[in-house]
């Protein structure tokens, strides 16, 4: 009598997921090469600053063309954490202006966090809770209750890589769709601004030559970094506030 046999290997063996994350990789790596050896200089701002008229004509012909082949760029850097994302931020605000450049960098960013997100979850997630699920048990409680709140206070304050809150998170129970809409309402602020920055440069050849310089100095960087930084603790300090009056209520004794 012929038997059948189940076609798909479990987890555990090289086969089935485990070939499945292999090829992921490939891809990944294939990308991130072909991206660094072939498109390294191309985009870099004096690159572009020597092609500043054809890109306008080119927008002016052609623009939900350049609208969508925008959006896929950035969403390609982010998502597979490639350097970049803020000197894109600022050209973008100079190519597209200000009103249609903020959602184009705002949906992209959100876009590509969620891709590095899900392959982080993807690649990683399984082996380091096997490895460390005991260890993590309540770090992941604690996350699936308060994911959303840790995750907003960290895309607020600058000094969090982009790249690693996308990289750790996926590691978490998070939910996909919370990551998304919290990371995409988180990263606005910061958005806003290197778009604005970039809608007022002069021109590329201003920020190639100059950097960020061109149009925001030195303090006012400092400024705004400092702002980003009280803005993603506040809410940290408004939650001990709040825990800590809660305690105190709970423990005094009751009127009688």
């Amino acid at each position: 009598m012929v038997t059948t046999h189940d076609t798909h290997d479990p987890p555990g063996k090289p086969g089935g997921i485990a070939w499945g994350k292999l090829a992921v990789l490939v891809v990944v790596g294939l990308v991130i090469g072909v991206a660094y050896f072939k498109f390294g200089d191309t985009f870099s701002p004096a690159k572009l600053a020597e092609r500043e008229s054809e890109l306008r004509q080119y927008q002016a012909e052609h623009p939900l063309l350049v609208y969508g082949l925008a959006f896929i760029a950035y969403v390609v850097v982010t998502g597979f954490s490639l350097p970049g994302a803020a000197g894109m931020s600022l050209i973008y605000g100079w190519y597209f202006g200000f009103w249609r450049g903020v959602p184009l960098v705002s949906f992209a960013s959100t876009a590509g966090a969620t891709v590095a997100f899900l392959l982080s979850r993807y690649l990683l997630r399984e082996t380091v809770q096997n490895r460390f699920g005991e260890r993590l048990a309540g770090f992941n409680q604690a996350l699936e209750r308060e994911g959303a709140f840790y995750l907003f206070t960290l895309r607020l304050i600058p000094a969090a890589p982009f790249w690693m809150i996308n990289l750790v998170m996926g590691l978490t129970p998070i939910r996909t769709w919370t990551f998304g809409w919290v990371s995409q309402l988180g990263m606005l602020p910061a958005t806003i601004v290197y778009v604005y920055a970039g809608s007022s440069l002069p021109n590329l050849k201003t920020f190639a030559d100059e950097g960020i310089g061109a149009v925001l100095s030195p303090r006012q960087l400092t400024q705004i970094v400092v702002a980003f930084f009280l803005l993603g603790i506040f809410p940290l300090a408004v939650r001990k506030l709040m825990q800590r009056v809660s305690r105190q209520s709970t423990t005094k004794d009751p009127i009688e």
